[in-house]
């Protein structure tokens, strides 16, 4: 049974202070939310200990931005998956578009903080998509089975997410056509050994849209990144239609 999963990906924005007041404005608003539904945020390193802390009791799972495939080590400004599990992280974002474009991320060191990230069990999830050059050269369909075919090389299945976000539509307001990411969304599926695993669309999610996306056969959650830094942006987006 595939999950429904919406995540907020704060990138690089709240310090504690705006993360407490955040969850306070957020968590009064999931009182109806469907108990299917799966809601995680995804926090700045230096906010996980206190939003893991100010969401004990709620339902809202702690997730953090990237996880390097080492357990210790000399690498100077990384996290490894020991020290997200001990803080209460559940899900953890790996090979974002912006980790890819501007910190060298490749796919060989994707599937290592994939196993990384499963080893410690937490769950990853796995972006994948297209810059504007490959679309309009007409290559998503190679570049994104490409990424999942390195990507995906020896990860359990059964413990994964995968987001499809096409690069030219994070940040941009130029939201891939709901239709279109359904479409790109099921190729993703048939390259997939396992039928329950969880995709979510992202790329310039907003309250306005969120509803006809999940109308999409196909499409089971979202990663939100500008929408999900305001608490009622983000409970319209989680509390869709």
């Amino acid at each position: 049974m595939r999950k429904i999963i919406i995540a907020g990906n704060w990138k690089m924005h709240k310090t504690q202070a705006e993360s407490k007041e955040f969850l306070q404005g957020f968590l009064p608003e999931l009182e109806n939310t469907p108990d299917e539904r799966e809601v995680v945020l995804c926090v700045p390193f230096t906010d996980l200990a206190v939003v893991s802390q100010n969401l004990h009791g709620s339902r809202v799972r702690l997730g953090a931005q990237n996880v390097h495939w080492e357990d210790s080590g000399a690498y100077t400004g990384e996290i490894s998956g020991s020290m997200l599990k001990e803080i209460g992280t559940s899900y953890v974002i790996v090979g974002h578009s912006e980790r890819r474009q501007y910190f060298c991320e490749t796919d060989e060191t994707v599937n290592l903080r994939l196993k990384a990230a499963q080893n410690h069990n937490l769950i990853p999830i796995l972006c994948v998509g297209e810059t504007k050059a490959q679309r309009d050269a007409k290559k998503t369909e190679n570049v994104i089975i490409n990424q999942l075919k390195q990507d995906l090389v020896d990860i359990d299945l059964t413990k994964l997410v995968v987001a499809y976000e096409p690069i030219w539509a994070i940040g941009t307001g130029d939201t891939c056509e709901a239709k279109e990411a359904n479409r790109v969304i099921g190729l993703i599926r048939a390259q997939l050994d396992h039928p329950d695993v969880s995709i979510q669309y992202g790329g310039s999610v907003k309250p306005g849209n969120v509803d006809e996306i999940m109308a999409q056969p196909e499409i089971d959650g979202a990663l939100v990144g500008g929408a999900s830094l305001e608490p009622a942006s983000f409970a319209r987006i989680v509390n869709y239609q």
